[in-house]
């Protein structure tokens, strides 16, 4: 069973929009769910932080070997049979210029797939939670990889801390992807979708671009403390998928209530839960 290489993925999306697995790279049937299996696939996501933490230390981390090293989950989920779609991408393409995304957080999982998509498109900056960023090891890679820590301990700091670093990004010709939610949930709900990406698109003068992603698949354990309550037990029988939608524009109310009703719409389609 042969791999789908980055170039074929990316090529795919530029060319039609889209990708999904082939049977000449999907595994026949999917693993069983078990101990094995969420160890050997997770160890595909988690692996993704030391590879670049050392290769920032010998000063060869790039961005391409950043995408390549977050590819191979994909490539580790056709692998156990784990189908992975992304459509909508046609949007993108009709799109010239900088953006602010828009996802839904379902798990850890969209973290890593979403880079090598994104950056297709061109370099972006991530907000992440600043505990990431203060790991030894990982400080410097964070950086280079385009990654804003947030506190996440006064709301307001937050807000002014993503218009002053947003609005410079983005004015370097730089994308920015924002998970409104903040946090990982399984129910996307209205009383947890923060407005703060939309008030940054606004205030940049760009368009948002939503994306509506499912990863349940590896789910974040409700019951797992520190790193652990990441990487929940692996189902190889459900599928993933990277959805992309229209670019949005207009005030910050307008594009947040429109983001919020296309993912919603998206994930009801797909059976995953919502509220509001």
């Amino acid at each position: 069973m042969r791999q789908t290489t980055l170039e074929e993925f990316r090529g795919s999306i530029l060319k039609t929009g889209s990708y999904a697995s082939g049977t000449d790279v999907l595994a026949p049937k999917p693993k069983k769910k078990g101990r094995w299996t969420t160890l050997s696939f997770t160890w595909s996501l988690f692996f993704v932080f030391p590879y670049c933490a050392v290769r920032e230390f010998f000063r060869s981390l790039t961005t391409e070997l950043w995408a390549i090293c977050c590819f191979r989950t994909v490539q580790k989920a056709e692998k156990f049979g784990i189908k992975v779609t992304a459509d909508g991408w046609e949007n993108r393409n009709g799109y010239k210029g900088p953006v602010v995304y828009l996802s839904n957080h379902m798990s850890t999982l969209e973290t890593i797939m979403l880079p090598p998509v994104l950056l297709t498109y061109g370099p972006f900056n991530v907000f992440v939670k600043a505990s990431l960023s203060r790991l030894p090891a990982l400080k410097r890679a964070a950086a280079h990889m385009g990654l804003i820590p947030l506190g996440r301990k006064s709301p307001r700091e937050d807000l002014m801390q993503v218009f002053t670093e947003g609005v410079a990004r983005i004015r370097e010709g730089r994308s920015i992807l924002i998970f409104p939610q903040g946090s990982r949930e399984q129910v996307f709900s209205r009383k947890l979708y923060s407005s703060i990406g939309a008030k940054l698109a606004e205030k940049a003068g760009v368009p948002v671009m939503p994306i509506a992603v499912k990863t349940d698949c590896e789910p974040t354990r409700p019951d797992g403390k520190g790193w652990f309550k990441d990487f929940g037990t692996v189902d190889p029988s459900k599928d993933i998928r990277l959805r992309c939608g229209p670019p949005i524009t207009g005030t910050a109310k307008e594009m947040h209530q429109k983001v919020f009703d296309w993912i919603k719409e998206q994930l009801e389609g797909w059976g995953l839960p919502t509220e509001g």
